[in-house]
């Protein structure tokens, strides 16, 4: 790099940059404390959801409690593909069952696996959570029980969200004498009691549903109680979503640019896609964020009541009611389930909290 005589960088003749050769090192002074904060307010814009996920992301809580359910999404996936055992495998010992291997404390060895790993000089993988009454691993049950639990919640938000949505669209796009009967029926809906009526359409559809979900292969694996609970989030829970969507509608549609779609001829269909879904857009993820915490916790107290996801197939709740029975003998069989659902739910609660600090205008300061 050739040099001026005051020292500044000379210019390329070829180059459409200022002539530093003409200054002197005098003419560059430091930013006052007034234009600095005058380069802050002129910075660069950003659009809303990339302001949001900043804020999301000096949310030490919000933060940290993404992070434990990520953590525990990696652990649920892969451990049961290294953990030796199966959810519904009685533990044997040799090819023979042990029948001490029963209620076994965390990371206690029966009597004869003991004897198995003096003789043979095999280690064997550790109990970390103990056994059930039943002789199979407790750590593998809360796994797979944890995977079954989340799968429940996200699948439950899902359709609640689908439904919600296109109801509570359709309602207050409409208008009218339409929206006043589709919320009539949601109102019906929302004043019904829902531990009962969850308990009894549980019931109902799973001896309704039995023989069908008998003769399909998938179905059959996930059982005809899963089947039963997804029915029943669909049928039940979707009203609040509903509800909020169909508020935000009719704030959005009386804007200028709605106006001015409608008067030009775009399809309703068009505008609901492009001009006003996207506006509601944070809202709904807010409230489906808060939703799998309830649909997680509805799964639990449903399987607690017995009326869960199928045997032999665990989820956090129907351990829970099985390790009640022995909780002065063996209390850690009620413990580790009680705290993963305490663990989940807090930290999908939290998530919701962020995000809704985070995106919601109102809220900002």
């Amino acid at each position: 790099m050739t040099y001026a005589e005051n020292g500044m960088p000379a210019k390329n003749p070829l180059s459409a940059q200022i002539d530093l050769s003409k200054f002197s090192t005098d003419d560059f002074v430091p930013a006052s404390a007034e234009e600095k904060a005058q380069q802050e307010v002129m910075g660069e814009s950003v659009s809303f959801f990339k302001d949001g996920l900043r804020r999301l992301m000096r949310n030490k809580l919000a933060m940290t409690s993404i992070i434990v359910l990520l953590v525990m999404v990696v652990a649920i996936v892969i451990l049961p593909m290294i953990i030796p055992y199966g959810y519904d495998e009685i533990i044997r010992v040799d090819g023979s069952r042990d029948r001490h291997i029963t209620n076994l404390a965390p990371f206690q060895y029966s009597e004869r696996e003991l004897e198995y790993m003096a003789e043979t000089g095999e280690k064997l993988f550790p109990h970390v959570m103990g056994t059930d009454s039943l002789g199979r691993d407790y750590f593998v049950r809360v796994l797979i029980g944890t995977r079954v639990s989340l799968a429940v919640g996200l699948v439950a938000s899902i359709m609640v969200l689908i439904i919600g949505l296109l109801y509570g669209s359709i309602s207050a796009w409409c208008g009218g004498v339409v929206d006043m009967i589709m919320m009539r029926i949601v109102d019906i809906i929302y004043s019904l009691p829902d531990t009962l009526m969850v308990i009894l359409l549980s019931v109902v559809l799973n001896q309704t549903l039995d023989p069908l979900i008998k003769s399909v292969a998938v179905l059959n694996s996930l059982g005809t109680n899963m089947i039963a609970l997804f029915l029943v989030f669909g049928l039940l829970y979707w009203v609040s979503m509903a509800r909020l969507v169909r508020g935000q509608i009719l704030t959005i549609k009386q804007n200028e640019y709605v106006l001015a779609a409608r008067t030009i001829g775009t399809p309703s269909g068009r505008i609901l896609r492009k001009h006003i879904l996207p506006n509601c857009l944070s809202v709904i993820i807010i409230s489906v964020a808060l939703q799998i915490p309830s649909a997680i916790f509805t799964e639990s107290y449903l399987s607690f009541l017995g009326i869960g996801v199928k045997v032999p197939m665990p989820s956090l709740g129907s351990l829970a009611n099985e390790a009640r029975g022995a909780i002065n003998t063996y209390p850690w069989q009620l413990v580790f389930p009680a705290v993963v659902i305490c663990l989940v739910v807090l930290a999908f609660n939290l998530v919701g909290d962020g995000l809704r600090d985070a995106f919601d205008p109102k809220l900002k300061r």
